[in-house]
């Protein structure tokens, strides 16, 4: 999923409480935060940008860029003084990412936030297939015991990545088989996190499964995208064997080889599949599939 600030960094200490926006948002200098932020604005909301480098936050009507960090308890805590609602993208994948989560958790709650909407994972269970989806369901579950009001959603795989998948040979290599999934724009899912953060009260406890309209396999996928772009692309079907071995020679450590390659054998046992409504429900308007996507990314 997309990177929020999870790690390091250090500030000076932000404005008095009372004289900051009580929505506060986090992310804003990644893709999908940045995204909300940017809706936020344009509604007119006003907003808290928790950022690790104020410099770098968005220049938006409304918005307070305020340092936070996910990993210190401490500036976390005072940077959520007077949040009622929180927009909590989940954090850059790393090894200790659940422990991060856990603490920017547990410091919200200490701050006095009052509702908390968090970006988890299509399926999320403490033993489903995508290594990572295991951390969103822990992450889940530690805001709920956390006595916060929450909102989850919980995006399936971003069609963002999809032409991204393609190697420098136009070809498509995972161990997904022929299963399928309900991939989801980024686009859709800021949409939907603005609608949510709009209006929070009419969300508290709800889970919002986030999909595309049709689910779609890699080999449609690599068909769609060669349609849309004018690029040969294919897809091999590897082994689970072959996807570890092809993917050896990145240096990662084994927490991200089996985060990458679990993420295929997840679509071929069906745990991404399945296309919703909530897209539509959330914001009225009918969620993106692949062709409209890449066509729209063409006219850019």
């Amino acid at each position: 999923m997309a990177a929020a600030e999870s790690a390091g960094g250090t500030g000076t200490a932000p404005p008095p409480a009372g004289n900051l926006p009580d929505l506060a948002v986090t992310g804003s200098t990644g893709q999908l935060g940045g995204l909300v932020a940017r809706i936020l604005a344009e509604a007119g909301l006003p907003q808290r940008l928790l950022v690790r480098d104020a410099a770098r936050a968005p220049g938006l009507p409304g918005a307070v860029p305020v340092v936070s960090t996910y990993a210190d308890p401490v500036l976390a805590k005072t940077s959520l003084a007077g949040v009622k609602t929180l927009f909590m993208v989940s954090a850059a994948e790393a090894e200790d990412r659940l422990q991060t989560h856990f603490a920017f958790v547990d410091a919200a709650a200490a701050a006095g936030v009052e509702h908390v909407v968090y970006t988890s994972f299509f399926g999320a269970s403490p033993d489903c297939t995508f290594t990572l989806g295991r951390d969103h369901y822990a992450t889940e579950e530690r805001i709920k015991a956390s006595g916060m009001k929450y909102t989850l959603l919980r995006d399936n795989f971003y069609l963002d990545f999809l032409p991204l998948l393609t190697g420098e040979d136009g070809v498509i290599r995972g161990p997904a088989g022929d299963g399928v999934m309900a991939a989801v724009s980024r686009a859709d899912i800021a949409r939907c996190a603005a609608a949510v953060l709009g209006d929070p009260a009419v969300h508290v406890g709800r889970t919002y499964d986030l999909t595309g309209p049709e689910d779609i396999s890699l080999q449609r996928a690599a068909e769609l995208i060669t349609a849309g772009t004018g690029r040969t692309v294919s897809y091999h079907n590897e082994t689970v064997e072959e996807a570890y071995a092809s993917r050896a020679s990145y240096g990662a450590p084994a927490w991200q080889l089996d985060a990458w390659v679990s993420t295929y054998t997840a679509i071929a046992n069906g745990e991404l599949a399945g296309p919703t409504s909530d897209v539509h429900g959330l914001t009225g308007r009918e969620a993106q599939g692949l062709a409209d996507f890449l066509e729209e990314a063409h006219h850019l």
